[in-house]
């Protein structure tokens, strides 16, 4: 059944199904089937940014093409560990809620996600983690002091260089995504929030 663009979810208004192509239509009906079935409920984002379908579509795929673990370098927990040190610099509560949900099913650790949330550096760290959350961090909070060192210390660390590129687009892909969530209103989801919390041991 097609999704209905009924609720009043952020700064913006709510998505007209007659302006939305058929075919991308399916696409976002397709994951909301997915979403509901896992998840019990529908990540907000599908019911706010088919307001520009296109765009969107465009950004699911460059999305996918970052976490698709078949063809991509760092790890996931790798990469939403990245989202929430940039989400948590930035002080995007969409993307803290949304990644925060995501980490600690991939985790089964609440606590740690958490720590991560408030601050990375309370936080119990491999060498390489460390490494990766404070060049995530160093990447949004720094960018006109950018310079080689930064590289060198992933490097240093065990990192490839395929891995580093893939860092690089990904703190970006944070930092693109806190800015627009932020700027249109986008409110966050009860069950990102109450989720993945209780896990038996």
């Amino acid at each position: 059944m097609s999704y209905e663009y009924d609720e009043q979810l952020s700064f913006l208004q709510k998505p007209n199904k007659d302006e939305i192509d058929p075919e991308n239509q399916k696409i976002f009906d397709a994951n909301v089937e997915k979403m509901e079935k896992n998840w019990g409920f529908i990540n907000n984002l599908f019911k706010i940014l088919p307001l520009n379908d296109k765009q969107y579509i465009a950004f699911l795929n460059f999305k996918n093409s970052l976490f698709d673990e078949e063809t991509t370098y760092l790890s996931r927990i790798d990469k939403e560990m990245i989202g929430l040190v940039v989400s948590s610099t930035n002080g995007c509560a969409y993307c803290l809620s949304t990644h925060g949900y995501i980490l600690r099913g991939l985790t089964k650790d609440p606590e740690w996600v958490d720590e991560l949330t408030y601050n990375y550096r309370i936080a119990k760290l491999t060498d390489k983690q460390r490494a990766l959350c404070d060049f995530a961090y160093f990447l949004t909070t720094k960018p006109r002091e950018i310079d080689k060192t930064q590289i060198e210390k992933l490097r240093a660390v065990g990192f490839n260089d395929h891995e580093i590129l893939e860092a690089s687009y990904v703190v970006g892909f944070f930092n693109y995504t806190n800015r627009w969530t932020a700027a249109i209103g986008a409110k966050p989801n009860a069950g990102h929030f109450d989720h993945n919390r209780s896990f038996n041991k």
